[in-house]
């Protein structure tokens, strides 16, 4: 995911007809794209808490793998899209260094659902993320974010496999830049909170 290829989504204001917003996270390890999901996807100008890395932060965020990252998040991104005339979706994106791990608790408060965001060359940091939304026990999906230098190319089984994740919890690909792509991950986040609330109701 080297060049810049991202689609522009279109900034439209709010539709009269949205009734329903509903706040979901994305977290995942540092690089992994977060501020780029949030921003190719978002209809609005995303929020967000960027800024330019420092000699200071040298020993203390793990850049390996990381090629020509310059820039990190520091508090959260925000965005917004609209799944359709009724349902909008609230994207907060969390920083991804452990330095940053103790806002996450807070970012998940009220929070329907998460997207863990993975990258197959750093697959050890998408622990935590998955820990902790399975500690607050909130719904999630996990996306494989593909980068262009990944040689490894796991397959889905293959990397649900190395994540433990259990067969109910759907793992799909993406490009964090492209907006479909990313659109396409949170319709599947909304369909998995959609089929866990029709399985409460039949077991109630």
């Amino acid at each position: 995911m080297d060049s810049a290829t991202s689609e522009a989504p279109a900034r439209m204001p709010l539709a009269d007809a949205a009734e329903t917003g509903l706040k979901i996270v994305i977290v995942g390890g540092f690089g992994v794209g977060k501020t780029t999901l949030v921003r190719s996807v978002s209809e609005i100008r995303p929020l967000n808490t960027e800024e330019v890395m420092t000699q200071a932060g040298a020993g203390v965020d793990d850049t390996a793998g990381l090629r020509n990252k310059n820039t990190t998040t520091v508090a959260f991104d925000f965005g917004r899209i609209s799944l359709n005339e009724q349902t909008v979706l609230y994207l907060f994106g969390a920083p991804g260094q452990e330095r940053f791990w103790f806002l996450w608790d807070r970012l998940f408060s009220g929070t329907l659902g998460a997207v863990v965001l993975v990258d197959t060359r750093r697959m050890a940091d998408s622990w935590y993320a998955i820990d902790r939304l399975e500690h607050h026990r909130t719904p999630f999906v996990v996306a494989v974010n593909r980068f262009d230098d990944d040689a490894s190319r796991f397959s889905l089984d293959e990397i649900r496999q190395a994540l433990d994740l259990p067969e109910d919890v759907p793992l799909v690909d993406c490009d964090a830049r492209l907006r479909d792509s990313g659109k396409n991950v949170l319709i599947t986040l909304v369909d998995h909170l959609y089929q866990q609330a029709l399985a409460r109701e039949m077991t109630a």
